[in-house]
């Protein structure tokens, strides 16, 4: 078996191993990161040999940890990345690189078809229709997207909605509301086969969903990094935050995962605190007392156009895994045009929380 796993902001952990009688035999790590003393690697592979197939990464990394000498050094990797490397041997879990990517990148949208897309698209890879694919969006109208699980009332200013227009819509994935104007967000989805993110926890396929962008935000020379659990940071704030559903297959098999992406490439502040109501609570978690503070957007971090910005993500995902132009099927939007009717354009769903 084989597995491996690229540490977000770090190096890549190789895992190959043989499983006998239910125990870990054969047990080889290798990667391109930096370990001290030479004996320390030897000292990992023994480690694991022999350890219960079914230990968890906790379990694991508590083995690894016990047996590495107090000298060793680690740099690009960590004990936990091992013990994630070799869950993934085990879920035989797939790479980026297995897969022909499609992009997705089309004229502005509306807010409520964008999220009927998501869940369509997702659903097509989840039942093996379509390939991996990262949509771009593009937006035809301000808008508001919370959280499934958000209320209404509790992050919507039902006044400064209706002064600026903007649209508010609900989206299936949990996490928090998200202000998107067309010319200041930058968006993206990636809807992906549950197998890539096999092994990993639902919080560390976060940080591995986001690894690529956190490496083309560096190509632009901005230092960025995951924070957990969904925000992308950077040293003078937030520029995105993520947010994810999980898709079971048809009959109930292997299934998919949608992760999508919000960017603030240029945010007008002021709109979005008369729009949202972001409470007390979420600033102080923060760690800061102004709404203001917390995102630092693209432009003035890049000095590039908003297009370019773009083309410099897509340029960047295409030079590592490999990206082929696509588009929306046919069938795919006559499905997306019934949800948005039925599902994603009606009070009932917008307010299923009130």
């Amino acid at each position: 078996m084989h597995g491996e796993y690229k540490v977000p902001g770090g190096k890549l952990v190789v895992v190959d191993l043989d499983v006998e009688n239910d125990t870990l035999k054969n047990v080889r790590v290798s990667g391109d990161f930096f370990l001290e003393p030479d004996e320390a690697l030897l000292a990992i592979d023994r480690a694991l040999e022999g350890a219960p197939a079914g230990t968890d990464t906790a379990g694991l990394t508590a083995l690894i940890d016990a047996a590495l000498p107090e000298s060793a050094v680690l740099f690009g990797l960590t004990t936990e990345s091992v013990a994630v490397a070799v869950r993934r041997a085990l879920a035989q879990a797939s790479d980026w690189s297995d897969y022909d990517w499609q992009l997705i990148h089309d004229a502005p949208q509306s807010p409520a078809l964008h999220m009927a897309l998501d869940e369509v698209i997702t659903a097509e890879v989840a039942a093996g229709r379509r390939p991996p694919t990262l949509r771009v969006w593009e937006w035809d109208a301000p808008a508001v997207i919370i959280g499934s699980f958000q209320s209404l009332r509790n992050e919507v200013d039902p006044e400064g909605v209706a002064r600026h227009g903007v649209t508010v819509v609900r989206r299936i994935s949990g996490g928090g509301a998200m202000f998107a104007e067309p010319r200041s967000t930058i968006t993206y989805s990636l809807a992906v086969p549950e197998s890539l993110v096999s092994g990993l926890s639902f919080a560390d396929s976060y940080a591995y969903l986001d690894d690529w962008v956190l490496d083309a935000l560096g190509d632009m020379g901005i230092k960025a990094w995951y924070q957990p659990l969904n925000d992308i940071a950077t040293e003078v704030g937030k520029v995105a935050g993520a947010a994810q559903k999980r898709m079971v297959g048809p009959d109930g098999g292997p299934g998919a995962v949608l992760h999508h992406v919000t960017m603030s490439y240029d945010i007008d502040a002021d709109k979005m605190l008369d729009v949202l109501r972001i409470g007390k609570e979420k600033l102080s978690d923060k760690g800061t007392k102004s709404a203001k503070k917390r995102v630092d957007p693209l432009r003035r971090q890049t000095g590039l156009p908003r297009e370019r910005v773009i083309e410099r993500m897509i340029d960047s995902f295409r030079s590592r895994y490999g990206l082929a132009a696509g588009a929306v099927t046919e069938e795919e939007l006559a499905r997306a045009g019934e949800l948005v009717r039925t599902k994603f354009g009606a009070a009932e769903w917008t307010a299923r929380v009130p």
